[in-house]
């Protein structure tokens, strides 16, 4: 089943918070992800540069850590939905504010943008989608060993059902094969992945991150 990009948010075993982001892709294949001095971004291949002319929504800024949380999204609305956050402002409203403000993509598919973000003890995450007929952003109370998710079509309502629910990586670069089909899981039954971008806390509560 092809259902577009996907956002997830979990905990580990060992309470650590988890935020994970899959590119897939049927019409732009040709990209990847790309580890930046503030967070991680989703770029053309070498090559493939002029894409970006036949589709200005392919490339963004994908990961950003704001003040303490892990943000990831499939598009733009990355920057300000960390910059908000890391200017004080709650999770929920900062999704609610930015998704709304920027709406969804008005590109030829009216792409959804979607956003989730989780506190580094894995006890907190967020999914939202803003869709051309709705905004949605839900708060998930995470256990360990959960990750919910959010996808850009068929899966593309927040919810408890849409979960992994043997979700433990120990490191980052261990969530972007979960979340690229690597592993089985949930994951594996979707199709076309191009690329991941994760962040994983550490015993001291500080992300680190990976690409895939």
């Amino acid at each position: 089943m092809y259902i577009g990009r996907i956002v997830a948010v979990g905990c580990t075993k060992a309470h650590l918070g988890a935020a994970l982001y899959r590119v897939s892709s049927r019409s732009f294949p040709n990209r990847e992800a790309k580890i930046l001095e503030r967070g991680i971004a989703i770029v053309p291949k070498p090559g493939y540069e002029n894409d970006i002319h036949r589709n200005p929504y392919i490339a963004y800024n994908c990961l950003r850590i704001a003040r303490g949380l892990a943000v990831v999204s499939n598009g733009s609305q990355t920057d300000p939905v960390a910059e908000k956050i890391q200017s004080g402002m709650a999770p929920r409203d900062a999704l609610a504010y930015v998704m709304l403000s920027m709406d969804y993509e008005h590109d030829s598919l009216d792409t959804p943008r979607i956003t989730g973000v989780v506190t580094p003890d894995g006890s907190q995450g967020w999914l939202a989608i803003v869709r051309k007929d709705a905004l949605l952003v839900r708060e998930f109370t995470l256990q360990p060993g959960q990750a919910f998710y959010v996808a850009t079509y068929e899966r593309n309502v927040p919810c408890e059902s849409q979960v992994e629910p043997n979700f433990d990586v120990p490191s980052a670069a261990a969530a972007c094969d979960l979340i690229l089909g690597k592993c089985g899981g949930v994951f594996a039954d979707f199709e076309k992945p191009v690329s991941a971008a994760c962040a994983l806390a550490n015993a001291k509560g500080e992300f680190e991150t990976a690409i895939a």
